[in-house]
């Protein structure tokens, strides 16, 4: 049988908020398709170009900046090195001047209001974040390509299998919990040392954990920027950032210019519950504020839930003593792992499965690394992704105006502190005498989702989306 292949950087991966599903995944199709017409020597050749976006894209897109992706992705830029803060301007030069510079060398007529469509009352059947790209060449002849976002940046082509197109031969192939469990007994390996292991089926261990290493670092920048930066975030609905005041708050008013001394005057201020808690939820606002304005975040396993392993892993730097870069490897490897699992075995799509496939996914991650980064055994690890997401099964995904802010940013928090509870939890319990596996807890979440009504699956045609009156500016 073969295995479907999922890297510690397929989950984690670097890019621009706010959605990994509906800003990063059409990013990516859209500059793999411009690639594709590279590769077959169309790109000269094209005339003219449509999009169309269906369902859950076109449904909250615009909330979501997928037509901003999805023209960003077309003109060549990389959503890992390109200047988020040259954004509104290239934006509003396509607008302005109708024109589109296809992978930054062949300029064609594009009307954003005309030639980008979003059909609101349409929908594939293979996955809700669909899109199909409509290309003309001058020989007349036409092409239509379609892609599928099925979550955390992933990107389907119809007709492909995996969203990852990374197949290699693992020496520890892994789909399930039990999977993972029985390598670990097998070889004594823990979590985060067996996915090493296959990771070094992709590139030297050296190159793995400077990779790891570089994604935590773009992390703690999310992190520090939220935290200092003030002000509304974008989109109409008028919700003020509160990291940075709570931060201020928290230091008593002081401030630090650089990274190192500022945690050092966090580290100094104790370790009591209160403070301890309102800094966990510090560090996830200030994340998806950043995420919201379309700021560099990480992927962790989707920009929605991007705060909660940042978090987490920042509270067990600050206030669990490791602040240590192996300790930091250790802790992203594993989580990595869980979030794969999540992936294969059910989904890690809002438009999939509600925001239990987000911030329920994101919060078993950092249950399970935080454990084991602890010292808690595998079984305990394993014990503590299986509590984080049993309390958070059937959270629905009801974005307010479509944009990842109400009640999305908050919902950070609230992962976040579920996870350090999990941790706790298992590594205060005997694994052998749970009740529930972890496997067990991934297949009820599919289950869910399955049930779960199409309103509350990043729709906005549900829940707080309808009951909180809003007015948002035209698109």
């Amino acid at each position: 049988m073969a295995h479907e292949c999922i890297s510690v950087f397929d989950i984690f991966k670097i890019g621009v908020g706010p959605s990994s599903s509906h800003t990063l995944g059409p990013w990516r199709a859209a500059l793999r398709f411009v690639e594709e017409l590279k590769e077959k020597g169309r790109l000269q050749d094209t005339i003219q170009l449509k999009v169309l976006l269906y369902g859950s894209l076109a449904k909250t897109g615009h909330g979501h900046g997928t037509d901003i992706a999805v023209l960003m992705g077309l003109s060549g830029e990389d959503p890992v090195t390109c200047d988020v803060n040259l954004l509104d301007s290239k934006i509003d030069d396509i607008r302005r001047h109708k024109k589109l510079k296809l992978g930054s060398e062949m300029e064609i007529d594009f009307d954003p209001l005309m030639d980008l469509e979003f059909l609101y009352d349409e929908s594939l059947p293979f996955h809700p974040n669909a899109m199909t790209l409509l290309v003309s060449f001058s020989n007349e002849e036409q092409i239509a390509e379609t892609y599928y976002s099925i979550g955390g940046g992933f990107v389907v082509k119809e007709g492909d299998h995996t969203g990852t197109g990374n197949q290699v031969d693992l020496p520890f192939p892994i789909d399930t919990a039990q999977q993972l469990l029985q390598w670990c007994i097998k070889t004594g390996y823990s979590i985060s040392e067996l996915v090493l292991e296959n990771e070094s089926a992709w590139r030297p261990e050296t190159a793995t954990k400077e990779g790891v290493l570089n994604t935590w670092n773009v992390m703690q920048s999310c992190i520090y920027r939220g935290c200092h930066t003030t002000g509304e975030l974008p989109g109409g609905l008028k919700v003020a950032r509160r990291a940075a005041a709570l931060n201020k708050k928290l230091l008593k008013g002081r401030t630090y210019t650089d990274f190192s001394s500022w945690i050092e005057a966090i580290r100094a201020g104790g370790n009591h519950f209160g403070y301890t808690l309102d800094w966990v939820s510090c560090f996830a606002l200030a994340v998806n504020e950043e995420n919201a304005s379309f700021g560099r975040v990480v992927t962790a396993p989707t920009n929605g839930a991007a705060g909660v392993i940042p978090a987490v892993l920042q509270y067990f730097i600050v206030f669990c003593d490791g602040h240590d870069d192996q300790k930091i490897i250790q802790f992203i490897l594993t989580a990595s792992e869980i979030g794969s699992i999540f992936k294969k075995r059910s989904t890690i799509s809002a438009a999939m499965g509600g925001c239990q496939a987000e911030i329920g996914v994101s919060s078993a991650m950092a249950a399970a690394a935080l454990t084991e980064a602890l010292g808690g055994t595998q079984r305990q690890a394993l014990m503590a992704a299986e509590i984080a997401m049993e309390h958070h099964l059937g959270l629905t995904c009801d974005p307010i105006g479509g944009l990842v802010q109400v009640p999305c940013i908050e919902r950070n928090t609230m992962g976040a502190i579920k996870a350090i509870t999990a941790s706790q939890l298992a590594l205060q319990s005997n694994p052998e005498l749970a009740k529930v596996s972890l496997d067990a807890v991934v297949k009820t979440m599919w289950d869910t989702a399955l049930d779960m009504n199409s309103k509350y699956k990043e729709t906005s045609d549900g829940g707080l989306a309808v009951n909180i009156p809003i007015s948002l500016p035209e698109c």
